[in-house]
């Protein structure tokens, strides 16, 4: 495995002031997604509309993934990094206002159109924070500093409920469309300012090994190679992302509306489980990795893991059940900052391309919960969860075998 990056200006310089900028950033990510978890019950309650099509904001916003990552590749090409951030936080804001007059019209698809766009600047900030803080440093350590963000983007998921849930002092149950106007501008306000700060930010510039065409040869791997399609423990590694988030984002997405099918009290709360099974697990990582686990055994763990919390959560009765998410979550903690660098491992040259096909494979969190939705009209919440288990099973097949294979 290659070492991680080149620095422009000095490869001994500290990266703890980025490291906190760039955590901001995850943050922000999980803040954002975060708010879908509140919408979905609202939009099911308030519009009358079936679950699936009240998850449909959940697919529309990770829809933008699929069309948005690879032009997000040509602008970090063309502005680097730090600007691109910088232009990820408008479109946010452009989303999360869009959000109010669908709110005053009651229009689904104005809805689903604000989802979109919030969820095109989130395909441009993956873009850019997802590859920098992985080539920041050393490869081999990349799972410990992708932990870290992990624990900024995962705390944000329930504080979206709690947020809105507190400026607007009513139950979940008691809320209507219009309650959401004001939460919204103070979010509005919020990103616009965190993209001032990213453009005003000192953020090194960093580059992969072999990426500058002077250093190919520093990755003889890629040297000679002409398309990624040539990287097999690449390819594999975009499938196994596309169905985790999926996955990731169902034990995150789904516990205010399974709590509330449950009849369980103060359902806003529940949001906190899978969060806290995921920080528990990025605080491993970052003790772990890699002095103690390499980033291959520690996705095997928390494939195990994960696969054996679905079971339980399908398994169990149904309020005992709910708690087990908290496996779920506590195995998808590792996968993303360890499939990272193990699917960017030997890319040399094409290393940014790479990372923005990478982002394309969140789309899996417009597949899998929307389809959660819809099975669960049909099955129940609870049986609805079966759908994760064969996502495990092939992220456990990466785990042991797939990550190795190179032509």
């Amino acid at each position: 495995m290659n070492a991680g990056s080149t620095v422009s200006d000095s490869n001994k310089k500290s990266y703890v002031f980025p490291i906190i900028i760039i955590g901001i950033m995850f943050f922000a990510i999980g803040f954002s997604w975060g708010i879908n978890s509140y919408l979905v019950p609202l939009l099911n309650k308030t519009l009358q509309i079936s679950s699936g099509q009240s998850y449909l904001v959940v697919g529309a916003n990770f829809a933008a993934f699929l069309i948005f990552s690879y032009p997000a590749s040509r602008v970090i090409h063309s502005i680097g990094y730090k600007y691109t951030m910088t232009l990820s936080f408008f479109m946010f804001a452009v989303g999360f206002y869009l959000f109010i007059p669908s709110a005053k019209i009651e229009s689904l698809p104005l809805f689903l159109l604000a989802s979109f766009i919030s969820g095109m600047g989130n395909a441009f900030l993956q873009a850019s924070v997802n590859p920098y803080v992985t080539i920041l440093g050393p490869l081999e350590s990349a799972a410990r500093r992708i932990s870290l963000m992990g624990i900024a983007n995962k705390l944000a998921w329930p504080i979206a409920p709690l947020f809105l849930a507190l400026v607007i002092n009513k139950s979940v149950k008691d809320v209507n469309l219009a309650d959401i106007n004001l939460p919204f501008f103070i979010i509005i306000g919020v990103f616009i300012l965190l993209g001032i700060l990213a453009y005003f930010s000192p953020l090194p510039a960093v580059k992969a090994v072999g990426e500058d065409p002077g250093s190919v040869n520093d990755c003889p791997y890629a040297a000679n190679k002409t398309s990624l399609l040539q990287f097999p423990h690449f390819i594999l590694a975009v499938i196994t992302l596309f169905v985790y988030v999926g996955v990731e984002v169902i034990s995150l997405s789904t516990l205010v509306d399974y709590a509330t099918s449950l009849n369980l009290p103060n359902a806003d709360l529940y949001a906190w489980i899978a969060p806290i099974g995921m920080t528990v697990g990025y605080i491993c990582g970052i003790i772990f990795i890699p002095k103690y686990l390499s980033q291959a055994k520690a996705l095997l763990i928390c494939s195990i893991i994960a696969l054996t919390g679905s079971l339980l959560v399908v398994l169990t009765p149904g309020p005992m059940s709910i708690w087990f998410i908290s496996f779920m979550a506590l195995g998808c903690s590792l996968m993303w900052p360890t499939i990272w660098p193990l699917a960017l491992s030997d890319l040399g040259k094409f290393t940014k391309t790479g990372g923005s096909l990478l982002v394309t494979a969140i789309f899996g969190g417009a597949v899998f919960p929307t389809l959660y939705g819809f099975f669960k009209d049909v099955v129940g919440s609870q049986d609805a969860y079966w759908i994760t288990v064969p996502c495990f099973l092939f992220i456990l097949f990466y785990a042991i075998r797939g990550y190795k294979i190179r032509t």
